[in-house]
């Protein structure tokens, strides 16, 4: 038997299309950063007030899990705080998942848009992909459901979805779980689930606890502003936490993303507050965007995914190194098959308003001279 000249990676990761978010650099001056769906508002006020150096204990370890955040989660949202797992970030529960429920060649279903993180999860764990089709860029429970086969083990919901801010409603998510074989693990991954209306996670918590298949995993990245810190959370059943948390490294979390994380849940007004920005950004964009000419993508999320047509005007790729050029980075959409289309999350009102002065430039040059 013929041996490498070199150690070489397993089979499964071989060939594997990395998630990997564009942050970009200004070319001079300050750069305005809408690719990466982060909080406009930043953190809370709080949270800095919990950062202060003498706060923090940095040669003691982490707690593995950290009872005060699960509690002040459980309480802000209704939960049970025996059912919540912390993580570094809900990236690192997908990974968990894959890892926990999947042997070689088991199937994962997911929409045909969702998260590059999630086939990327599935792949290094040796599972395969399976993706069924939207319907005008939104998931389809039945092209989920008929995408199910004695070998799928997992079926992956982002409701809202990333990349195209769509979502579906909480009924055909009740019917998608009632028709799933109960082996098969239900995945909501609810990044996006705070700019909605808290009924919308209430049910989905309820989902939880009436079921041993049914796990919500959420983020402190979006609306609470803590990406650089890199804090998740999960709610699932008793065993499923037990098996998560069997191969969880015992210090995932740092200790001052635990009490960001209590101070952030804990802030309630500046969360209305940051609901509210979005809201108003996301109804002021969006017909300005479509009077501009372009497809604009409805979104619940804190994004809007807008397409452009070639033979009207600028191409995304054109529109997307014209934005660079202004030191203003959009999300390019080729890595999810839309290379047509560029993602745009919401910045500050400051920020926002140097966007639409640059896309009146780039739309109609003749209007802004």
């Amino acid at each position: 038997m013929m041996h490498p000249s070199k150690p070489q990676p397993k089979e499964s990761i071989r060939s594997l299309l990395s998630y990997r978010p564009s942050f970009g650099e200004a070319k001079q001056g300050r750069l305005i950063r809408l690719s990466a769906n982060e909080g406009a508002l930043g953190a809370s006020p709080r949270v800095y007030e919990a950062l202060q150096a003498e706060a923090l204990t940095p040669f003691r370890y982490p707690e593995v899990q950290d009872q005060k955040l699960n509690e002040a989660i459980a309480e802000r949202y209704g939960l049970e705080a025996s059912r919540i797992l912390s993580s570094n970030g809900s990236d690192e529960l997908i990974s968990l998942i894959t890892m926990a429920y999947l042997e070689p060649g088991d199937e994962v279903v997911m929409s045909q848009y969702a998260f590059l993180v999630i086939p990327q999860a599935t792949r290094i764990a040796g599972g395969t992909v399976v993706q069924a089709d939207d319907v005008d860029m939104v998931t389809n429970v039945d092209n989920l459901l008929a995408a199910v086969t004695p070998k799928t083990k997992i079926l992956f919901l982002v409701n809202p979805n990333n990349p195209t801010g769509t979502m579906i409603e909480m009924d055909e998510v009740r019917r998608l779980h009632a028709h799933l074989p109960s082996h098969v693990l239900l995945v909501l991954d609810w990044a996006y689930a705070e700019y909605l209306d808290q009924s919308f996670s209430d049910e989905a918590a309820r989902l939880v606890e009436a079921n041993d298949n049914v796990v919500m995993t959420r983020t402190f990245s979006k609306l609470h502003g803590l990406a650089g810190l890199r804090l998740g959370w999960a709610y699932c059943s008793p065993d499923l936490l037990t098996t998560l948390a069997s191969i969880r490294g015992p210090f995932s979390v740092n200790q001052a993303a635990f009490r960001a994380g209590i101070a952030a849940v804990q802030d309630r007004e500046f969360q209305e507050r940051s609901v509210g920005h979005n809201e108003k950004w996301i109804s002021v964009m969006v017909p300005f965007l479509e009077q501009l000419g372009l497809q604009v993508i409805p979104s619940s999320t804190n994004f809007i995914l807008f397409r452009f047509d070639e033979a009207t005007g600028p191409s995304a790729q054109q529109a997307s190194e014209f934005f660079a050029s202004e030191n203003i980075l959009l999300r390019t959409m080729a890595p999810y098959g839309l290379g047509d289309c560029l993602r745009m999350s919401i910045g500050t009102d400051e920020e926002m308003a140097v966007v639409k002065d640059a896309f009146i430039r780039l739309m109609q040059p003749s209007s802004a001279t």
